[in-house]
């Protein structure tokens, strides 16, 4: 990091963010991943969730003052972008995530910008930490017992039963699906799905997807509520309608936005929280199922 005199900081949060860039020594593509780092703890630092995927390349952060950083409230501001990012992606992109903003978060201090270092909020986050924010049973009810629409009722159910990534759901076309097995098929091609074992679902799921697939008999499992650009690909558009595959962000924002009235932080929920508490349900039935058949075969 090369030397910088001490001065009067930038008042916003990017231009400290370029201003740290600019005086690092990285080469561009670990330039890149620091920027896309930092400029996704901006959208957080104001409670907004930052683009996923590739919407995130190129992606301006919203206007963030660095004030947000400084008073009491920091401190408080920073664990709360932190647990939300948590949910969101695994523990290792995290980690390193909270590593470039921590770097930062020192530099501005050092050179007046911050009255606090605040990079001590920011400690590695272990497996068992993110384990523990899935929700709870009664979270779940009422998650579902939520007036949605069909589509996010179908996804909601499909990620709880199955407990797969989101971004797998939904990267599903209809043509995935055996609805009557309650399953993905197995795939003989050499397709990006090939080498994944099958999902399954159960009875919540089943009862909602042929309603939402009612007279769509290929393209994407979920579509977005409008007809999305002519320049989509064809293997991300619904023939029947012409609309789009639902990205993560749409879906990551739809739950945070239906769950802010259960969350007693007004937050909204995160969909890995919900995933989580769908794993940890398939592992309770694995195991009853366990104790069931060992009962069973241990009567003479």
């Amino acid at each position: 990091m090369n030397a910088e005199p001490h001065n009067l900081g930038p008042v916003e949060y990017s231009v400290a963010v370029e201003r740290y860039l600019d005086a690092a020594d990285l080469n561009p593509a670990s330039g890149r991943v620091y920027r896309i780092a930092l400029h996704t703890w901006g959208w957080l630092i104001v409670d907004r969730l930052p683009p996923t995927g590739a919407q995130r390349r190129g992606a301006v952060a919203p206007i963030v003052p660095l004030a947000r950083l400084e008073g009491s409230g920091a401190a408080a501001r920073l664990r709360a972008a932190r647990d939300c990012r948590a949910v969101g992606v695994d523990t290792r992109t995290l980690n390193r995530e909270l590593s470039i903003l921590r770097g930062a978060l020192t530099w501005w201090a050092e050179r007046g910008w911050l009255s606090e270092n605040h990079e001590a909020q920011l400690s590695a986050v272990d497996v068992s930490a993110i384990e523990d924010m899935a929700l709870s049973n009664a979270d779940v009810n009422a998650v579902f017992a939520l007036r949605a629409s069909l589509r996010e009722q179908t996804c909601w159910n499909l990620l709880y039963e199955s407990a797969a990534p989101i971004e797998r759901l939904l990267a599903l076309d209809i043509g995935d699906l055996d609805l009557v097995h309650r399953a993905t098929k197995r795939h003989s091609t050499q397709g990006p799905n090939s080498s994944l074992p099958p999902l399954t679902w159960r009875s919540g799921t089943a009862r909602l997807l042929p309603l939402l697939l009612a007279g769509r008999y290929s393209g994407p499992v979920f579509l977005t509520d409008r007809r999305t650009s002519v320049n989509t690909p064809q293997a991300d558009r619904c023939p029947v309608s012409g609309r789009g595959r639902l990205s993560y962000r749409r879906a990551a924002e739809l739950f945070q936005d239906a769950t802010k009235p259960l969350d007693p932080a007004g937050r909204g929920w995160a969909l890995r929280q919900l995933r989580l508490a769908g794993r940890n349900e398939n592992q309770n039935r694995n195991q009853n199922g366990n104790r069931s058949a060992s009962t069973t075969a241990a009567v003479p």
